[in-house]
């Protein structure tokens, strides 16, 4: 499973980018995640089903300090990324 997701809010400056690594290479899942320049965080979650729905659940709250207002959700076909990387 593959899902694009792009998290609007105050969701930069609050350690998202680093905390959202930290679950997705706990949980074994593969992608990245950026900050873009309209404020947004956009992250690519690749890998298990159940792993990857977790993930995109905990995007909708995000760290403590962050206030999340929307998250957009895509599914993407699967590219079979390795690795997670920060952006």
């Amino acid at each position: 499973m593959r899902k694009h997701v792009v998290v609007h809010g105050r969701v930069q400056g609050v350690f998202f980018r680093d905390s959202t690594r930290q679950r997705a290479q706990a949980a074994g899942v593969a992608g990245w995640v950026a900050n873009r320049a309209d404020g947004t965080v956009e992250a690519v979650f690749e890998g298990d089903d159940d792993a990857v729905e977790s993930l995109v659940a905990w995007m909708h709250d995000g760290p403590r300090g962050a206030d999340v207002e929307r998250v957009e959700v895509e599914d993407d076909a699967a590219e079979d990324l390795t690795g997670f990387e920060v952006r």
